[in-house]
């Protein structure tokens, strides 16, 4: 029964907080509807969830989050470097492809999005294979660092997440 009410919980949990981000204010109304659609929402769209991810390891996710925001303001300065001190003729952007390991579709798009957060990325493909993601960088005077940067920082803990 509990199931039934609750299939995505931490679905639930989510659309909570992010409704309350959302009114930017704190009242027993706004509460009430951010439960209300909370609850709902996963419900009417649970039948499209057939095989929701499992999530293994929550201090994996802790920590995947505090790097992937550490990453988020190290790039904000380095891009804001690149704009203000580099010319054109001394950026080098590339488009990288990065061979996935992951194999799930939740967790390349979280890797996806976590790249396109990231300042001076940004992921525009991924093969229909699922295999390979194509990321253009701003500045990546190493394509194989940058490759090798987002596997052992990004693709390494998804996997310990979700697989």
């Amino acid at each position: 029964m509990l199931r039934k009410c609750l299939p995505h919980p931490y679905l639930t949990l989510t659309l909570i907080v992010v409704w309350q981000m959302l009114v930017n204010k704190i009242t027993l109304g706004n509460l009430v509807l951010g439960l209300i659609l909370a609850l709902i929402i996963p419900v009417i769209t649970s039948a499209y969830w057939p095989n929701r991810p499992r999530l293994m390891n929550f201090p994996r996710i802790v920590e995947y989050i505090a790097v992937a925001i550490w990453d988020i303001v190290v790039a904000n300065v380095q891009v804001a470097y690149i704009i203000l001190f580099k010319t054109n003729a001394n950026t080098h952007p590339a488009w990288i492809s990065i061979p996935l390991d992951l194999r799930t579709p939740e967790a390349i798009t979280v890797l996806a999005g976590t790249i396109t957060l990231t300042p001076g990325t940004v992921s525009s493909d991924v093969a229909a294979d699922g295999r390979t993601l194509l990321v253009h960088c701003l500045d990546a005077p190493d394509p194989d660092a940058v490759r090798d940067g987002i596997k052992s920082r990004y693709e390494r803990r998804l996997m310990e997440i979700f697989e």
